[in-house]
């Protein structure tokens, strides 16, 4: 219990501070625990990574305070242009977006911190980038917990 609370806590950290890793923590972890406990680390490191973008959306959204972001979005040129562009895109095709965000939130490419402020400036649907976001986000970290097990069962 204590280590599905802790891989929360580490994961929202994280999520706020990208040089901090949550996959060496949970690497970590796979040495001392079973499935059982590995599979709640990795859905508790879901949910703290989630709650950890969530703010970046905001600050892409103009909702928080973030100086940079709102100076490049609303200078006019080429990246005002492209990120209106991509709103209109994320507006008429949901799945696209939803889909860049899945690639880089399961990837990691592009940065994931840079597309969660972008889902914030294209707006959009908070829900679907929580759900998306926290989907590929578990299903990254049970491969990063459950990999080196497979690894080793392959090995004569």
């Amino acid at each position: 219990m204590i280590e599905t609370a802790l891989a929360f806590a580490v994961a929202l950290v994280s999520g706020l501070v990208p040089f901090i890793n949550i996959e060496v923590y949970l690497v970590g972890a796979v040495v001392t625990l079973d499935d059982g406990a590995l599979a709640a680390m990795a859905v508790a490191a879901g949910a703290g990574q989630t709650l950890g973008k969530v703010p970046y959306y905001y600050a892409g959204r103009g909702t928080l305070s973030a100086p940079w972001i709102r100076r490049r979005a609303q200078t006019p040129g080429r990246w005002a242009a492209r990120v209106e562009g991509w709103r209109r895109k994320a507006q008429e095709r949901p799945v696209w977006g939803a889909g860049l965000v899945a690639l880089s939130s399961f990837a990691s490419i592009p940065p994931f911190v840079v597309v969660s402020v972008l889902a914030g400036m294209v707006r959009m649907n908070l829900p679907l980038f929580c759900a998306v976001t926290f989907a590929t986000r578990t299903a990254r970290f049970l491969i990063v917990v459950f990999a080196p097990a497979w690894g080793l069962s392959l090995l004569p």
